[in-house]
């Protein structure tokens, strides 16, 4: 599912396939692809904030240098995409988070060409046709393979210059944003955002809360604790629950207000509860942000008294993450 960038393009050469270079608009094709861009941007960014923020709680961290990779391979129509952007090869920089040690190096600029990453030529390996998303995976595999081994990767671009990064680490997650949709889901290793998901409008505190309640999926193990405990409507109810609870936590510790939690829940709900948030398996978009609100207190107290809100130690759990069900104080 990773990298579906073919969806992306909102030009006729790319979503058809013209062979003929005098009929591609690529002004139309550069202009869909920084759309896409700046999108996974935002959502890198945060995304960052939010892993790095948690790293001290989370079960399991990873070295990272908060870097996106782009490969022409996942476009439906690899040789026009490389040709609106300009490049000879596959791979070039897509996005570099913010305060990541990729963008404080300088070197990671949108759309600059990479021909190696510690050594490895990316381009050697086999596309296997347009819309191959495969490949980019493995390259960002690769990476953190070099940073867990190595602590730290050089990457040569095409102008001959490299860079050498070290990483920091975060919570163990991937963000990935898809070219259409309004998905937003977590599978234990990635949280998955479609592009289409109405938050991208919201303000960024806001926009952060619709990702660390993704996050908070991953972090708390929701994805495996169901495969062992079975999907009921009960299971998963209390795991959204949870993941609700836990938004305002991973909000105070990037930085942003922790009430951005409820804020959102009040902009989304009050104009989606006909859709997702008013199925069966969530609770009412107005309990939602109640649940949200009453951990503010709290999260505050532990703040001020220790500068982190350590939801490790401090977060009311509603499952047993080695068992069944926590006790529900509702009842």
């Amino acid at each position: 599912m990773g990298a579906l960038r073919a969806a992306i393009s909102l030009g006729g050469a790319l979503l058809l396939g013209t062979p003929l270079a005098a009929q591609v608009n690529y002004a139309a094709e550069r202009a869909a692809i920084a759309r896409y861009q700046d999108a996974d941007q935002r959502l890198q960014d945060v995304g960052w904030q939010l892993a790095r923020g948690n790293v001290g709680f989370c079960p399991r961290v990873v070295p990272s240098i908060g870097l996106q990779l782009q490969d022409m391979a996942s476009y439906g129509a690899p040789a026009i995409a490389r040709a609106a952007l300009g490049l000879k090869g596959d791979f070039a920089v897509q996005t570099a988070a913010r305060g990541s040690p990729a963008a404080a190096s300088g070197a990671f600029t949108r759309n600059r060409e990479i021909t190696a990453l510690d050594r490895l030529d990316p381009n050697i390996w086999a596309a296997n046709g347009a819309m191959n998303w495969q490949r980019l995976v493995l390259a960002h595999d690769h990476v953190e393979a070099m940073l867990t081994e190595h602590g730290g990767i050089a990457v040569g671009f095409a102008d001959g210059a490299e860079a050498r990064v070290q990483p920091v680490e975060i919570c163990a997650t991937r963000f990935e944003l898809l070219g259409e949709g309004k998905t937003a889901v977590a599978d234990g290793a990635r949280v998955v955002i479609g592009i289409d998901f109405p938050a991208f409008a919201y303000g960024e505190p806001e926009f952060a809360a619709l990702v660390a309640h993704e996050l908070a999926h991953n972090v708390l193990g929701h994805d495996a604790w169901l495969d062992t405990n079975g999907r009921s409507r009960k299971h998963v109810r209390r795991t959204e629950r949870e993941a609700d609870r836990l938004m305002p936590w991973l909000l105070a510790n990037a930085g942003y207000d922790p009430a951005a939690a409820v804020n959102f829940m009040q902009q989304w709900g009050s104009k989606h509860d006909a859709g997702i948030l008013k199925v069966r398996k969530h609770d009412g978009w107005d309990e939602r942000a109640e649940f949200m609100a009453a951990e503010l207190p709290l999260i505050r107290e532990v703040m001020a008294r220790d500068g982190k809100a350590d939801w490790r130690a401090h977060f009311r759990r509603e499952i047993v993450p080695g068992g069944g069900l926590a006790p529900d104080p509702k009842r």
